[in-house]
């Protein structure tokens, strides 16, 4: 599946697409280079799953928790800063990633091995024209 943002001005419609397809999964791994939109997608998918709170990257906190409008839990990673795995397991990501929360996590590529088996990956990619393709 792919969707295309044009602009800031159509996030949130591509967010609701990327919500519509969401089903049962529940930890989405975000793929893509620095600069690409990971942080502003993940922002308008959470306003569109009514998060009140301010929705930030968790770069330094490395996970932020959002409160969705049907009450569901939704945690929001940031890899970035992770210097070794061992940070991971310290932080109990099982706790995080096996709780039925949804789950949308930044540089997913440093934790690769702890993964779930089932954990949706997307890929966000800044085209020529600048535009971004979101796919999974």
């Amino acid at each position: 599946m792919e969707i295309e943002i044009k602009d800031l001005e159509h996030i949130r419609e591509a967010a609701r697409q990327f919500i519509s397809h969401i089903g049962d999964s529940r930890v989405f791994a975000f793929y893509g280079s620095m600069g690409a939109g990971k942080t502003t997608f993940i922002k308008a998918v959470c306003e569109e799953l009514g998060v009140t709170d301010v929705v930030t990257s968790p770069t330094f906190a490395i996970v932020n928790e959002y409160t969705a409008a049907d009450g569901g839990r939704i945690f929001h990673f940031d890899f970035y800063r992770i210097k070794k795995l061992e940070e991971v397991y310290d932080m109990g990501y099982e706790d995080y990633f096996y709780s039925d929360a949804l789950c949308f996590i930044e540089w997913p590529e440093l934790i690769d091995e702890v993964l779930p088996d089932d954990a949706v990956k997307v890929t966000i990619k800044e085209n020529a024209d600048g535009t971004r393709t979101v796919g999974w």
